[in-house]
């Protein structure tokens, strides 16, 4: 009998203290307490600082969403070209998100005169920058046709302000993704008064301009170091500000006297090019079907059916895109059978696809983050595949701070056209390879750049040695036999006047323009047939080089889940 007691005295102490640990626990977690430690979140004395009200990632400006899946990737129903280099292989891609139009002559206009204000072309160190970036209008002119008139207006005129912009070369497209993410983040900052108000209009130089990763990397040095611009929360004696409208990534319960970081939740991913898959799931728009089989690969245009013509009753006969309809037929009879067209036309013309995009067939053909290869290596990689990854890191001073690029130390490329342009602006992080620190033993990458890796030639292979063996060579650079596909050696350069030193490879021997600086291009154009609709057509063209035909759009990764569904029941 007292044995039994005993025994009912020790289970309702460790029933007891099971409860009290229970309730410690729902109490710690009602108050913003840990789950690991137990100790207070976004405690205003301190401590660890986290957006615990974040609810998902707000849609940047001119984007839509893009739910992520499977798909076949290269689906090409005829290949009269006889490429071979989109035979069908299964991808996934993640959720992402994707302009809803290309970018327009109005968009492009804005970016220039950014930096023709803050970057003047009259100044020495600055010459360059506004020049490189211009639209080459010239691509309009033609030896045996008038087209002045799209030379002097097609830019800059109003009347094709809602027109994709075009003579954009591949280079200058990802610097304007760069641009564009900077200002839309430096608005969020200062809608969250982590910024001054008006700032990027009052306050705009050379030396206070704002970069997204120099901010994150030292918000106190970032803009010059002003610390009348750079805010902390809770600066100046304002409250927090309100949600803006329709944001889901406020800071609202951020303590006072801090930066915004990415655990605030306010930053988005960066703008940038799509991938060539994403762009091709995008503008197949499978999700959309119900009839057709993602998985077989059947689907020929960005909307259904095998017609470029619309079925519906309203708008029977209507062109679906812009495209050249045959030999000296840019639109069709006038008032009749016409696509409403002759060169390009005003975005959202045309009926949008099941992801609610614009214009993913015809108007311009679309650049592309990757590099050319007449293979997509699906063995290698089946998950957001994307051949052109050159990794960087952040280049640390002696000081063991970021070094900013200033205007003594900003790069400029010269284009194999003689065009100079910048490839870092004033404000920016300084960017170097990654080097051994980064790459050793691991298995995912081994070096910075991977735009070579299991393309077949000779280099890809992970203990070839460049050609540092034979008297004469110097290290690291590549022999003539082993250049990737025996592509041609240009080299264009400009002397200490500025004056254009040409090196044309004239070599009979070169084979295949294939080489590390031609970009794929998607989508048909205003000036071609409909053969070239199909999202799965891949073609390639030199990064630096611009045409009347190709334009581009913008993306950005999401991040979080795949998309925004509510939670399953558990059962």
């Amino acid at each position: 009998m007292k044995v039994n007691k005993i025994i009912a005295v020790k289970l309702l102490l460790s029933l007891v203290i099971m409860i009290g640990f229970t309730s410690c626990s729902k109490k710690s977690d009602s108050k913003g307490g840990s789950k690991a430690t137990g100790w207070k979140i976004n405690d205003k004395k301190g401590g660890f600082q986290y957006a615990s009200k974040f609810k998902k990632q707000a849609t940047g400006p001119g984007l839509v969403m893009v739910e992520g899946g499977t798909f076949t990737m290269g689906k090409v129903q005829d290949d009269v070209m006889h490429d071979w280099n989109n035979t069908p292989n299964q991808q996934h891609v993640m959720s992402f998100y994707m302009d809803e139009t290309e970018v327009t002559n109005m968009m492009y206009m804005e970016y220039l005169n950014w930096l023709k204000t803050v970057f003047p072309p009259d100044q020495e160190n600055y010459k360059n920058i506004y020049e490189g970036a211009s639209p080459d209008t010239l691509v309009w002119r033609n030896r045996l046709g008038y087209n002045e008139t799209m030379t002097n207006n097609y830019l800059r005129h109003p009347a094709y302000a809602e027109y994709p912009v075009v003579g954009v070369n591949w280079i200058q497209a990802t610097e304007f993704a760069i641009w564009r993410t900077d200002r839309v983040n430096e608005k969020i900052l200062e809608e969250q008064r982590f910024l001054k108000k008006d700032a990027k209009v009052t306050d705009v130089s050379a030396d206070k301009v704002f970069s997204t990763e120099a901010y994150l990397a030292s918000p106190s040095t970032a803009m010059g170091g002003d610390t009348n611009i750079v805010l902390q929360k809770g600066q100046k004696g304002g409250k927090a500000p309100k949600a803006a409208a329709g944001s889901t990534n406020t800071a609202g319960n951020s303590p006072k006297n801090v930066y915004a970081q990415r655990t605030s939740g306010l930053i988005l991913p960066e703008y940038r090019l799509p991938t060539e898959a994403e762009w091709e799931y995008a503008a197949a728009a499978d999700v959309g079907q119900r009839e057709y089989n993602a998985y077989k690969g059947q689907k020929k245009y960005p909307w259904s059916g095998t017609y470029t013509r619309s079925g519906k009753r309203q708008v029977r006969g209507d062109q679906l895109a812009n495209f050249k309809q045959g030999k000296g037929d840019y639109g069709g009879i006038a008032g009749w059978s016409d696509d409403g067209a002759d060169i390009t036309n005003k975005v959202k013309s045309y009926p949008p696809n099941d992801f609610g995009l614009y214009d993913m067939a015809g108007n311009v053909a679309e650049w592309v983050a990757d590099v050319y290869r007449p293979i997509v290596d699906d063995e290698a990689n089946d998950f957001n595949y994307y051949r052109g990854n050159v990794y960087m890191k952040n280049k640390i001073g002696e000081d063991g701070k970021v070094e900013l690029v200033t205007a003594e130390t900003q790069k400029f490329d010269t284009l194999s056209n003689g065009k100079i342009v910048s490839r870092n602006m004033p404000g920016q992080i300084a960017q170097v390879p990654v080097d051994d620190k980064e790459t050793y033993l691991r298995q995912n990458f081994d070096k910075s750049d991977n735009r070579n890796f299991r393309d077949g030639d000779k280099q890809s292979t992970r203990y070839f040695k460049f050609g540092s063996s034979e008297e004469g060579d110097e290290k690291g650079k590549l022999r003539d036999d082993q250049r990737m596909y025996d592509s041609p050696k240009h080299n264009v350069s400009t002397d200490s006047l500025g004056n254009m030193i040409k090196k044309y490879d004239k070599s009979s021997k070169r084979t295949t323009l294939v080489n590390d600086d031609v970009r794929v291009y998607k989508g048909g154009s205003w000036r071609d047939r409909a053969y070239w609709l199909d999202p799965a057509q891949r073609r390639y063209f030199p990064q630096d080089i611009a045409t009347d035909y190709i334009g581009f759009r913008c993306a950005m990764s999401r991040v979080g889940p795949k998309a925004d569904k509510k939670k399953r029941p558990r059962n």
